[in-house]
């Protein structure tokens, strides 16, 4: 089990988890669209586990759809979906694109509080077959792992009334595609960074979820 979730799941409820998930799709289907300017992934292209996960699988997909449920700086959510090592999960944007605008662009959510930091690689596409990931620094801890998923706690939840859409107070991992000279994207890849601790069921990356910062309507208005 991964530290933070541990830690939290001892003292809050007990892990449920169950075995399985559905089988990943082999490429995603193209003309999804919603109209609602939902700025959160609206489906799961494909999950594959690794080694150490589990925790979540009893709520996927939905438990990494929508708005993030940050527990603030002091305390980790226990609304993710665990990777385990190595595991990979590609999540589809179906109202909004992200597009290049000024400064952060994407944010990534995952459940990190005080010294609990589990990284994580973040990818995007514009088909979902041609990837550009961000470079990440995996071995620098000093200076916050630049470039890496799950370093920064997550302020922002349903209850909080925290936008997670604004960077300047929504807390999780800010993505600029700028970085990669990418226009566009409507596919975003986590990959855990096999990096982390590995145990039981709840280990590696857990991901909350993502949100558009910037970003264009896939459907016509």
């Amino acid at each position: 089990m991964s530290r933070a979730l541990r830690f939290l799941s001892a003292w809050l409820l007990p892990a449920l988890l169950v075995a399985g998930c559905g089988a990943p799709e082999s490429e995603p289907e193209p003309g999804v669209c919603d109209s609602d300017r939902n700025p959160f992934a609206g489906r799961v292209v494909s999950f594959t586990p690794g080694d150490a996960a589990g925790f979540g699988q009893d709520r996927f997909p939905d438990v990494v759809l929508g708005p993030p449920h940050g527990g603030g700086a002091v305390m980790g959510s226990l609304d993710v979906l665990s990777l385990g090592r190595r595991g990979e999960i590609v999540l589809e944007l179906t109202s909004l694109a992200v597009v290049d605008g000024p400064g952060v662009d994407l944010l990534v959510f995952e459940n990190p509080f005080g010294s609990f930091v589990e990284t994580g690689l973040v990818a995007v596409s514009e088909d979902g077959q041609t990837w550009h990931e961000f470079p990440c620094a995996l071995t620098d801890r000093a200076g916050g792992y630049p470039g890496c998923a799950g370093v920064k706690p997550v302020f922002s939840s349903p209850d909080s009334g925290v936008s997670a859409t604004d960077p300047a107070v929504a807390g999780g991992d800010g993505f600029d595609l700028a970085t990669l000279g990418v226009p566009r994207a409507r596919f975003v890849r986590i990959r855990d960074s096999g990096a982390n601790y590995y145990s039981g069921a709840s280990g590696g990356f857990d991901l909350d979820a993502i949100a558009v910062v910037h970003g264009e309507p896939l459907c016509a208005e």
